[in-house]
């Protein structure tokens, strides 16, 4: 009698199904390999936009906050430049990884009407290329430290956990994008939005401090303030994040469980909705 495969949704939920994504990382490493050589692919300066995109980000924002708006970093010692590079650190995986994922499972849709696989294996895939634009900007942090004559701060030893929740912070948003598309096309155009104003909204090139006492809570309901502040800290040193920083970290955690939720139940049906 010849065996049968029969593959049943997860009763669980809110489970990852690590094991299934692992038996799937062939495809996982295929798909960061493809996205990653797609990126750059028939550009003129190829790699070079890897470098382009994030020194120009941080030099705008330089510009405006510590030039034209003079706005001060709390810490002397550390140049608006340098300041501004350490908070785009913990902005850059987040908004590589949210902008990624938005259309990704739309834009695979001709694999996932086809074939059975983890859809998670998408937004994840993205979430993996994404690494390069953290490491590009760890690079440019390296290179100002050194121009500057600053030597790194003890405080170091912190930066994996801050930027672990950086990463955590990104598989989020990029879990509930990819979800959210599928079901409403409406977020293709709502993510670019979304991170212009965030990009604004989050303390890159400006202190928390700086912000009203009586807005403090409000501020830090964003998520990646409290995930900015800290890399910043963990970096250049200076003032540790406040309590409010908990915050943040508490709602990346919430919306991380919920976002593995949503997209379990929305997995199943993306073939028939796509």
């Amino acid at each position: 009698m010849p065996y049968k495969t029969v593959i049943e949704p997860s009763k669980f939920s809110l489970s990852l199904n690590l094991r299934e994504l692992w038996e799937f990382r062939e495809l996982l490493w295929t798909l960061t390999y493809r996205d990653f050589r797609v990126k750059y692919a028939q550009t003129a300066i190829g790699f070079a936009w890897a470098f382009i995109n994030p020194i120009f980000s941080i030099l705008i924002l330089s510009f405006v906050f510590g030039t034209i708006a003079k706005v001060g970093t709390g810490n002397s010692d550390v140049p608006h430049l340098l300041y501004t590079t350490a908070g785009m650190c913990g902005w850059t995986y987040f908004s590589a990884v949210l902008a990624g994922a938005g259309g990704s499972i739309i834009g695979a849709q001709g694999m996932v009407k086809k074939i059975y696989f983890p859809r998670l294996v998408i937004p994840l895939s993205k979430a993996l290329t994404a690494f390069i634009d953290l490491m590009i900007v760890l690079f440019i942090i390296v290179i100002l430290m050194v121009y500057y004559g600053i030597p790194p701060k003890s405080t170091l030893i912190y930066l994996p956990f801050f930027l672990l929740i950086a990463i955590i912070a990104g598989l989020t948003g990029g879990i509930w994008m990819s979800a959210l598309t599928v079901r409403f096309r409406d977020f293709v155009h709502i993510t670019p939005l979304l991170l212009r104003v965030g990009m604004y909204a989050t303390p890159i090139a400006f202190p928390a401090s700086s912000v009203p006492e009586k807005y403090q809570l409000l501020f830090y309901l964003n998520p990646m303030a409290g995930v900015v502040e800290g890399v910043r800290w963990s970096i250049i040193g200076g003032t540790p994040p406040n309590s409010y920083a908990y915050i943040s970290f508490a709602i990346i955690c919430v919306f991380f469980v919920l976002g593995t939720f949503y997209f379990n139940q929305v997995q199943r049906k993306m073939a028939d909705i796509i």
